[in-house]
């Protein structure tokens, strides 16, 4: 699955997908355009935020403001399902669509936030910033409405409409409950939603239980939520979920949140934040297991720790051997921006990382096994505001193991620190993705000025996409126009993907 999350503070008027390939039909919502290079998709009335590419059948699902959109897998418009505008307020809690509201409604953007495709249910989850983050589960074939549960509180995930905050991850369970672990900014409602939990995910969209917690009793379940003693030393403090994965029996969250510590609780002094790695076992509906490790990379004495985007992938050949690890193994590349300051608009200095789930897994567990031992603290200020110590206990920890009524929740307090690769110091790299090509790992990092930079063994190569030349590392593809950086990064997903194609003239490069 392809995965792109737009970052808050970009604007632009027109949004295109490129499709990097040996066609030449460029599509506007489904019309052809004057012969090009491409093949795109545009839109000029709504911003897209999302997308998603079937693992299977190569379509292409596409989340944006008020829009959900169905291409096949040559960008050509299939379907459009219409989400918005609503007439709402976010002050209506429960949304007006439940019960009647004394705030004045007005019609409002219906901000795409999530987008995910249930393989076993045949469906597209899409979740919006609308009626207080409701989600609709859509037809895979053809968009059709199959629900929109709305009548719960548990079916209310997030007000917040800042896209490319709110992460989740689908867990198949073999004959059994299948689960959806979100993780998503709040704005202070804590009283409303969880930060992250694990819901259930039902066959039917009119069951109940949809949404429903794992877990829950009268002192324990599957969430987790930002006390409100934290909000009030700190009423800015949130948690921003910018990339999730799952590998092996664990869930793991890139996340970008106000650092406590660094911060001072004066609403006029200067904010820092801190990039984690959250980790829980997928079959913890108590949420026992939850470890977070502050995150980050260090190149040339300078720290880099705002995490900008994440993509896990396999190491090649020539890279497996280099890091001394199995090529089945998964590894995980990061951009982060410079410093600790200014989430919304991080500086243009950042670097492109390599990290191995092994040594995340080996910290995680060294960690554990200290604090099993009573050495040191939780160390988690922002979810318990006060210190509490580790318990000596004869429990042995392993690779596997997936915590107690005790000990928990637990904080690293040394970063993680990863490989870095590259340096951009002018062009701000937002995102990445990458691919194995016949045992060498080609990366590929966004930038906010609209380039494609291409990092490899042998160095990098820097592609402006002023142009329609061609460049050639293994294969050829022609670039892309210029248009923002959205299409930049969107395009990147997609080039990571059609890059499976051979090429057809491998010698005509430059």
């Amino acid at each position: 699955m392809w995965l792109l999350r737009l970052k808050p503070h970009l604007s632009v008027s027109i949004w295109t997908l490129v499709l990097l390939g040996n066609a030449w039909l460029p599509l506007s919502e489904g019309t052809p355009k004057s012969s090009s290079p491409f093949r795109t998709f545009q839109v000029t009335d709504w911003s897209l935020t999302h997308l998603v590419v079937h693992n299977k059948t190569g379509e292409v699902y596409v989340g944006a403001i008020n829009r959900i959109y169905k291409l096949a897998s040559n960008l050509t418009l299939m379907r459009t399902h219409v989400t918005g505008p609503v007439d709402d307020n976010e002050k209506c809690y429960p949304p007006p669509s439940v019960q009647s509201c004394p705030h004045g409604l007005v019609s409002t953007n219906n901000v795409n936030k999530l987008l995910l495709v249930d393989y076993s249910g045949n469906r597209l989850i899409a979740c919006g910033s609308a009626s207080q983050g409701i989600c609709q589960f859509l037809r895979l074939d053809d968009l059709f409405k199959l629900g929109e549960p709305h009548h719960r509180k548990e079916h209310y995930l997030s007000s917040v409409n800042e896209s490319g905050t709110m992460s989740g991850v689908i867990i198949e369970v073999q004959n059994g409950q299948n689960k959806l672990f979100i993780g998503t900014p709040i704005d202070g409602k804590s009283e409303y939603f969880p930060t992250l939990s694990s819901r259930k995910l039902m066959d039917s969209e009119e069951n109940a239980e949809m949404f429903g917690f794992v877990y829950q009793d009268e002192f324990v379940s599957s969430q987790l939520k930002i006390p409100s003693d934290t909000l009030s030393k700190f009423p800015t403090f949130d948690i921003y979920y910018i990339y999730s994965f799952s590998s092996e029996q664990f869930v793991y969250y890139l996340t970008l949140q106000l650092d406590t510590q660094l911060t001072s609780p004066d609403s006029t002094g200067e904010q820092f934040f801190t990039s984690k790695v959250v980790r829980l076992c997928v079959d913890d509906p108590k949420f026992y297991s939850y470890v977070e490790f502050p995150i980050g990379c260090v190149r040339d004495g300078t720290e880099y720790r705002l995490i900008q985007d994440a993509y896990l992938s396999k190491p090649g050949k020539a890279l497996a051997r280099q890091l001394g690890i199995s090529e089945d193994e998964d590894i995980l590349f990061t951009v982060f921006s410079q410093g600790q300051k200014n989430r919304v608009k991080p500086p243009k200095e950042s670097v492109l990382c390599l990290f191995t789930l092994k040594k995340i897994k080996d910290k995680i567990k060294e960690r554990i096994q200290s604090c099993y031992r009573g050495e040191g603290k939780l160390s988690l200020p922002w979810l318990l505001n006060k210190e509490l110590g580790c318990i000596n206990s004869p429990l042995q920890i392993d690779d596997n193991f997936c915590g107690q009524d005790f000990n928990q929740p637990l904080g690293g307090t040394v970063p993680i620190e990863g490989m870095p690769l590259f340096v951009d110091k002018e062009d701000g790299m937002t995102s990445v993705a990458a691919y194995d090509y016949r045992g060498h790992t080609v990366v590929f990092a966004g930038t906010r000025s609209g380039k494609i930079k291409k990092v490899s063994a042998s160095g990098i190569m820097a592609m402006d996409l002023l142009g329609s030349f061609i460049f050639c590392w293994y294969m050829c593809l022609p670039l892309l126009h210029k248009t923002d950086t959205f299409s930049t990064k969107l395009s990147l997903r997609m080039m990571a993907l059609l890059f499976q194609q051979e090429p057809k003239n491998s010698d005509n490069c430059a």
